[in-house]
């Protein structure tokens, strides 16, 4: 039996199984925890449990000794593997006999591969398949032997309807173990919402679905037999749970106290912690990148660290023996360093803030890298008027944006006008709508602005 859950919906798929322990597998046992959707298969393989009986039997009568005992079955031959191999897995019977001999190394029953490896001469037992007799060794060994009396046709599990099995064989009123005794369908204790019959004849699933309608009358379960290939949908509401792990869970957070952490999905679960603990508890483990990028600059470095000062609330100078050389630190995230008179270097740790703010020094540098001839160095004194200080941002936004768009011309009305591939938008620099019929441009230019308004103004530490 499979338990499945997912997102927190459990689908039992029993497989071929018996609640009766038989004379190899163990009884098989009810789960834990009750599920919401059970899969059942109408049928149950048998056919190890015929080839141990039959295997017991003649060893305990010796005078059967001289009659071959033959199992022509592809699976069941690629089965055998599994049982020999997996004999931890079988019932406490099987596990005792396997300290002195391996039960599923039969000493009087052998592989038949196909009808010319068949010497008929005399009387032997044969298990072939397909049960149905529909086609194969079963159907040509049945027409060999149908007309002899003394030959027997022994099926023993389910035939489906319009094979050569059916019409043969009367249909039982009850289902019998091979014991002879009935075997109960100890089925109460699984009370699931929803129960869906697999696999099997479609009177007897009709029968076990009306059995089971009646043993389930009070409990407003639902029991579906789908024809083959139709599919079945069920709808569930659950709720999502996230489970906190690692040093996270050692310690209670107060009401109201942030806390700092991943949530990793994984399939259909949730878990919550501490980014120190990823790689503990997945596959994965994080690192930081530390960037750094050198850009032609030919001006005075004062005049660089005077125009930052006006975009950023922390422009702070390095001492020399701390960065080997003229440097200064932006933002308390990005160092320029000073590397030659035609070349400036930015060095930083990758993160978004420290990314955003590298890329608005990048398009400043390189404002004033066409602007050199006419800068002038403010005097410490001088008035800083906010006109001239929107002045210079709209360059930077200005360069940034043909940086990102290539085409942006002034429009009316003090708008931008941005052209891709045939698409135009238009920019209110002062309310930050924009308009285009292409909403994919629309939305790109749109957050492009945002983002780079808010690089270019003055960023409080606060943020950080």
């Amino acid at each position: 039996m499979f338990m499945v859950d997912i997102a927190g919906v459990r689908v039992l798929y029993t497989g071929d199984y018996s609640r009766e322990e038989d004379r190899h597998l163990r009884a098989a046992e009810i789960p834990q925890f009750s599920p919401d959707i059970c899969i059942i298969e109408s049928t149950y393989g048998i056919s190890q449990e015929l080839l141990l009986i039959l295997d017991e039997y003649w060893s305990n009568h010796p005078e059967l000794h001289n009659i071959p005992i033959y199992y022509a079955s592809p699976l069941a031959k690629r089965c055998m593997a599994v049982y020999q191999t997996y004999i931890n897995s079988m019932n406490e019977r099987i596990r005792n006999q396997f300290a002195n001999s391996n039960p599923f190394d039969f000493k009087h029953i052998s592989p038949l591969k196909s009808i010319e490896n068949f010497n008929d001469v005399g009387p032997s037992v044969v298990m072939a398949s397909p049960s149905g007799l529909q086609s194969g060794l079963s159907r040509q060994l049945f027409e060999m032997w149908c007309s002899e009396k003394k030959n027997a046709c022994v099926i023993p599990g389910y035939v489906v309807e319009g094979t050569l099995a059916k019409t043969i064989i009367n249909e039982p009123k009850e289902v019998t173990l091979m014991n002879g005794l009935t075997a109960p369908l100890n089925m109460q204790e699984l009370m699931p919402p929803n129960i869906i019959l697999v696999h099997g004849e479609a009177n007897e699933m009709g029968r076990l679905k009306q059995k089971l309608i009646t043993q389930f009358d009070d409990c407003n379960t639902k029991i579906i037999s789908p024809k083959n290939c139709q599919s079945v949908e069920m709808y569930f509401n659950s709720e999502k749970m996230a489970k906190t792990i690692g040093r996270l869970a050692e310690k209670t957070p107060e009401v109201g106290e942030t806390v700092s952490c991943l949530l990793v999905k994984k399939a259909f679960t949730y878990q919550i912690m501490a980014p120190d603990d990823l790689h503990v508890f997945l596959q994965l483990s994080t690192t930081n990148i530390s960037q750094r990028i050198t850009i032609a600059y030919s001006g005075a470095f004062g005049v660089l660290k005077h125009r930052l000062m006006h975009m950023f609330e922390s422009v702070v100078s390095l001492p020399d023996e701390e960065s080997e050389g003229p440097a200064f630190r932006v933002h308390e995230r990005l160092t320029v360093k000073y590397e030659s008179e035609k070349h400036i270097s930015l060095h930083w740790r990758s993160d978004p803030i420290s990314d955003m703010v590298s890329d608005s020094v990048v398009a400043l540098v390189l404002n004033i890298s066409r602007e050199i001839p006419k800068v002038v160095v403010e005097s410490e004194e001088a008035t800083k008027t906010e006109e001239e200080n929107n002045k210079k941002a709209e360059k930077v936004i200005h360069a940034l944006l043909v940086s990102l768009f290539g085409d942006v011309k002034f429009g009316e009305n003090g708008k931008l006008v941005i052209s891709v591939d045939g698409n135009v938008a238009h920019l209110d620099k002062q309310s930050g709508n924009v308009e285009c019929e292409n909403e994919g441009l629309k939305e790109r230019v749109r957050v492009a602005f945002q983002r780079i308004q808010n690089a270019v103004k003055p960023i409080p530490l606060s943020v950080s």
